[in-house]
């Protein structure tokens, strides 16, 4: 066991809410703190806690009571923070949805959540309206921020200028988030983080991403993922630095609205990496602002952060964490020589183990040179409480004495330096999405014409993760059943970025004695068909 080289910062007992505005500075207040990337209109630090003051109390007034779950379907936009830190200081819980889900996954997470209340935006209102009405959410409870007939808006519930209650809750036990995850295996599962979560982990952040008041950042990576909403959400208002929003990702208007607004930090994953490095577009747009690009959600390959880092003129960093753990547990500090494929240092107050997978016996740290390589196992107050509903994934993941299991193979050096090096997890990130191969698995296995499949992930001519199904077809199937036709199928039924990229045919799925497949032996296969 290892403890953090960084000494321990200490986490103040209090609600995300309170931790963020309870004690903002006069000065602070009319400060930046959100700018709409598309128009450039901004928001001051006072104009965004009398908002969520606001919505906070609408909700109240209208029976929304601590411990109460809401959906939020929504994209990077100013509204989001509003909407997200009302729940929060109303005492609800908040679960973040993929605003790329189909309308049956929107209503999954808003059944297993137990939701009562769902945000959304009138481009997603389809899917959010289809699904609010089967988990039983009345359209009274169906808020369109921007405005839909028949449902309340965020103007409207701003606008009833309500008082914000006074709630009550331990910030250690009481859920502030539940966003799904599929952990290190299985279909997505929801994870209790508590607001004493959320607020270490922010305060962990410190010493290692130092974003500044003065600092500009760049949030195109998702807030309904956890990487967007503690690293660029939260912890940018902690800091009291602004906050540049884009609901999308688009090459010519990332490259404009970094350019435009200055950003001086800018948080990617690694499909952005990709394109800085090679697109000829990058050098039409000034980006001489950009100081720092850092990565997370996925690996980064080495030579491609030293090809951002060189043409861009900044410097490239990346950290690690999970969903389960609020995320962040590691990163490379801005100053050093580390290893940039490395997911260098443990973050304050974060205590590591290396576990060899086969005789669960720890791993010990070098004296010199790089230990031998074993499962990566995180505890700290950034762990998750556990699954929601699910006693028995919790129990795989969390030891009695707090230890989670990332599902990661590591090593680590004699400086501390934590580089992966294999997997357990079966989990697939593509694009810095999760990809859960038993999903995809049973949407194959639904298909008359599947006999049997597995789908692991594969690297593409990028060195990134794409999704790849084996598949077993029946002996008498037409021959229009071929690789396309694999694709279109689960295409039809799941959300774009869990679309299979790769389909290979094969003979027999390889499987233990005791009926696991065997992914390690599918991954070392080298043909690949049909990507696109």
């Amino acid at each position: 066991m290892t403890r953090s080289s960084y000494p321990d910062v200490d986490i103040p007992d209090l609600s995300v809410y309170d931790a963020l505005f309870s004690g903002i500075a006069e000065s602070d207040l009319d400060r930046v703190a959100l700018v709409d990337g598309p128009s450039g209109d901004e928001t001051s630090y006072r104009a965004l806690i009398a908002q969520i003051d606001a919505l906070a109390g609408s909700l109240a007034a209208r029976g929304l009571a601590v411990g109460d779950r809401v959906g939020i379907l929504c994209p990077n936009v100013p509204a989001f923070a509003t909407v997200f830190h009302g729940v929060l200081r109303a005492g609800g819980t908040a679960t973040t949805i993929n605003s790329l889900y189909t309308a049956e996954e929107i209503e999954n997470q808003l059944t297993s959540a137990g939701a009562t209340w769902l945000f959304t935006v009138s481009p997603l209102y389809a899917h959010a309206a289809e699904a609010a009405e089967k988990a039983g959410i009345g359209a009274d409870h169906l808020v369109v921020i921007d405005g839909a007939e028949g449902h309340p808006s965020l103007r409207d519930l701003l606008f009833e200028r309500a008082a914000p209650p006074e709630v009550s809750f331990d910030p250690s036990t009481h859920l502030a988030v539940l966003p799904y995850s599929s952990g290190t295996t299985g279909r997505p599962k929801g994870v209790m983080l508590t607001h004493r979560n959320l607020v270490a982990n922010i305060h962990q952040c410190r010493d290692v991403i130092p974003l500044s008041r003065d600092d500009r950042a760049l949030a195109v990576l998702p807030f309904f993922h956890i990487y967007g909403m503690s690293v660029l959400l939260d912890y940018a208002l902690l800091q009291r630095a602004a906050l540049v929003t884009m609901p999308k990702f688009d090459l010519v208007e990332f490259l404009r609205t970094v350019s435009d607004e200055r950003c001086t930090w800018v948080f990617i994953a690694p499909p952005i990496a990709v394109a800085l490095a090679k697109h000829p577009l990058v050098d039409e747009y000034d980006l001489s602002g950009v100081e720092v690009i850092f990565s997370g959600a996925a690996p980064l390959d080495r030579e491609l952060a030293k090809a951002v880092a060189g043409r861009i003129g900044c410097q490239v960093r990346q950290g690690y964490g999970m969903t389960e753990t609020s995320p962040v547990t590691h990163a490379i500090p801005i100053e050093g020589d580390i290893d940039l494929s490395s997911i260098g240092l443990a973050i304050p107050n974060t205590e590591c183990r290396l576990v060899d997978p086969e005789t669960g016996a720890d791993i010990e740290f070098p004296d010199a040179g790089t230990s031998a390589p074993g499962e990566l196992l995180i505890r700290g107050p950034q762990v998750m409480s556990g699954y929601l509903n699910d006693e028995e994934a919790t129990a795989r993941t969390i030891e009695a004495d707090g230890w989670l299991h990332t599902g990661d193979i590591a090593t680590v050096t004699a400086e501390g330096v934590y580089a992966i090096v294999d997997r357990l997890k079966e989990l697939i990130k593509y694009k810095g999405y999760q990809v859960a191969p038993a999903v995809l698995e049973a949407v194959l296995l639904s298909h008359p014409d599947v006999v049997d499949a597995a789908v692991v992930g594969v690297p593409d001519d990028d060195a990134q993760e794409v999704p790849k199904a084996f598949v077993v077809r029946r002996p008498d199937a037409g021959a229009d059943f071929d690789e396309t036709a694999v694709m279109a199928f689960v295409a039809d039924r799941v959300a774009p970025h869990e679309k299979v990229r790769l389909v290979e045919f094969i003979d027999a799925i390889p499987k233990s004695t005791s009926g696991k497949i065997l992914r390690k032996d599918l991954r070392s296969r080298v043909g690949r068909h049909a990507l696109t």
